[in-house]
């Protein structure tokens, strides 16, 4: 962002609420707190000691009811880090009563319910944000300017990665009513983001998934815990994504097979090697969630105080495409057949 632009939104700071203190949620009141555009009124979470301890930390209001924290204050800004089985009709009051959101992914639980957040935010003309945090990764910002730049000719498949060993996860994403359908495609959000941020939608998936139930009848009740996807992006491209939460080590990666060299784009680095797998450039960074979430909050403070300068980074309307991939994938893996996310 501009200077200018920058020390022009330094006048207001958006009153804004956390709903949710899991990780992400606490790192952004973390940043919140700290932030010049920002101003932290108050968290909330259903654990009451969680929620006290966090607003003690902070010096704001705290709440274990959501209901309470949206009705009875009017900010300007709700980041919301919670469940949507647990707060979704709070999203949509708040929203009704003007106040942008900030949605830590997914969008949302399903296509349908992501469709109704687009209209609503759109009909009531409040910001409506994706915290994607990966894309403010060095790695992949050196990517995008790579992309845009000189990007490597005959590009003919895409290999993208997202595992991390997470024994431990919260009770309601075993469900699949209340997980919305499935649990280890979302926590693939952000990885599926950066790969739609820089090549087209897939014309034809086909997906399969599975689980670790001592039994076939275990596992028809729990939600998916590995996943793999077959994309089709033309007759001259093809990818894949593998993605899983019970075993490491830790990957969050695009690999990228181009004509003369392959491209791997992490958070941390970008790595660019001939055909034989001799580096041949390499850009190495320093990477903090505190660092991506404080670019983020940047953008999103830009959206709503200068919006004729700059838009959104990364709205609820982008991130359709996003909802459509993993919506197909989902019903790709329940009937066996390959489906089409530009239908939906």
């Amino acid at each position: 962002m501009a200077q200018n632009s920058k020390l022009e939104m330094k006048g207001k700071q958006l009153q804004t609420a956390v709903l949710g203190l899991d990780e992400r949620g606490q790192l952004f009141s973390e940043t919140l707190s700290k932030s010049e555009l920002f101003q932290l009124a108050a968290v909330a979470d259903k654990d009451t000691k969680q929620a006290e301890k966090t607003g003690e930390k902070y010096k704001c209001a705290f709440y274990d009811d959501y209901r309470q924290l949206v009705i009875q204050n009017q900010f300007d800004c709700l980041v919301v880090s919670a469940g949507l089985h647990s707060c979704d009709e709070y999203v949509r009051t708040a929203m009704k009563k003007k106040i942008n959101i900030l949605k830590l992914p997914p969008l949302a639980r399903n296509f349908e319910e992501a469709k109704s957040f687009v209209s609503l935010c759109e009909e009531e003309n409040v910001v409506f944000c994706v915290a994607n945090l990966l894309r403010f990764s060095p790695g992949f910002m050196c990517f995008r300017d790579y992309m845009a730049k000189e990007a490597p000719e005959q590009i003919f498949m895409i290999s993208v990665t997202c595992t991390a060993c997470n024994s431990s996860y919260p009770a309601w994403q075993s469900d699949w009513k209340l997980s919305g359908g499935g649990v280890v495609l979302h926590d693939s959000y952000e990885i599926i983001d950066a790969m739609l941020l820089n090549f087209p939608q897939p014309e034809q998936i086909y997906s399969s998934y599975t689980n670790q139930g001592k039994d076939r009848q275990q596992r028809l009740y729990l939600t998916e815990d590995t996943a793999l996807m077959a994309m089709k992006f033309s007759d001259s491209l093809i990818g894949n994504l593998t993605c899983g939460k019970i075993y490491g080590p830790e990957t969050v990666s695009i690999k990228i097979f181009a004509k003369e060299k392959v491209l791997l784009v992490e958070a941390q680095r970008m790595t660019i090697y001939d055909l034989s797998g001799n580096i041949e450039q390499e850009y190495v960074y320093k990477d903090e969630l505190i660092c991506r979430a404080e670019r983020l909050l940047e953008n999103f403070a830009s959206a709503i105080l200068t919006p004729d300068k700059s838009g959104v980074y990364s709205t609820a309307r982008e991130n359709m495409g996003n909802m459509a991939l993993i919506e197909s994938a989902y019903l790709s893996a329940r009937t066996g057949m390959p489906e089409e996310p530009g239908k939906l």
